[in-house]
């Protein structure tokens, strides 16, 4: 069984290494994610459909993470992270870095929940034409 450490790793390679096809399958069937700071919302995402969703809308991108450091906790199914995304919109080759933090519940080798904190401004103002 993959720890909560092992699972985070997992899914941040998989975001970088755009293999979004098979992110959902890291989460739980009844996962909540909560994204704090998407405005407008929905914030909240639910299930794995929801993620499969969710992860069929990425725009192109070429992203890279760097700084990244994982904090186990107390909790054993708790692990936060943070690390920056350097990130390259494809189709306009705009380049921007961003900060993100995940407090992630992961039991049984899934994620049961995550609050996502990542400037969705950022990556909103990037894709403007």
């Amino acid at each position: 069984m993959p720890s909560p450490r092992e699972v985070f790793e997992k899914l941040l390679n998989g975001i970088v290494d755009q293999d979004f096809a098979s992110l959902s399958t890291l989460y739980a069937e009844d996962t909540v994610v909560t994204q704090m700071f998407i405005v407008p919302g929905p914030n909240r995402i639910e299930g794995r459909a929801g993620l499969e969703k969710h992860f069929g809308t990425v725009p192109p991108v070429k992203m890279a993470a760097r700084n990244v450091v994982i904090h186990e906790t107390g909790d054993p199914e708790v692990v936060v992270a943070e690390w920056t995304y350097d990130v390259e919109v494809i189709p306009t080759g705009k380049k921007f870095s961003t900060d993100n933090v995940i407090v992630a519940r992961v039991r049984d080798g899934l994620i049961v929940e995550s609050r996502d904190y990542h400037n969705h401004a950022v990556f909103a103002d990037a894709f403007r034409a």
